[in-house]
């Protein structure tokens, strides 16, 4: 199972087009936020199973601010993080995802890629594909692709 994992689009979809073009047939697309209108447009190019939410430059969205779901054998909580206070670190954010019995938790918020593996969970931020914060602020996403062996297998990718 192939996953592409994004972020911070801020309602541009030129990298997302690229990346899709880049990375063919993909089974599911999770974006965690600040899609700031293009849920409709993103669920129509990824022609997969999409997983949103809501972040806090989604004023006017539908989307939830937050989703669990499960891939394979892992269960996964999205959200922005901006309500987890992501900016100052990810014990917030790790501490409700033990709560809710998450194998993998992934954020955005604060446009910079993230990969922690700790011992009973994996945080992903992909970072942003518009505007990304990062030292040498390159746009950055995340493939995580579930072997046949049912193991999960991450790559930070820039654009």
């Amino acid at each position: 199972m192939r996953v592409l994992i994004v972020s911070d689009t801020h309602g541009s979809h030129r990298n997302l087009d690229a990346v899709l073009g880049r990375v063919g047939k993909i089974d599911a697309l999770i974006h965690m936020g600040d899609v700031e209108n293009g849920e409709h447009y993103i669920e129509a190019v990824a022609d997969c199973e999409t997983y949103m939410v809501a972040g806090n430059n989604d004023f006017f969205s539908f989307l939830p601010k937050e989703r669990e779901f499960t891939l394979g054998k892992y269960n996964i909580f999205i959200t922005h993080g901006h309500n987890y206070y992501v900016s100052m670190g990810t014990a917030r954010l790790k501490e409700e995802a033990r709560l809710r019995k998450a194998d993998i938790v992934m954020y955005g918020h604060t446009h910079k890629p993230d990969l922690e593996f700790d011992e009973d969970i994996i945080v992903i931020n992909p970072g942003s594909l518009s505007y990304p914060r990062q030292e040498g602020r390159r746009a950055t996403y995340v493939m995580m692709e579930i072997d046949k062996n049912g193991e999960a297998h991450f790559e930070l990718e820039y654009v």
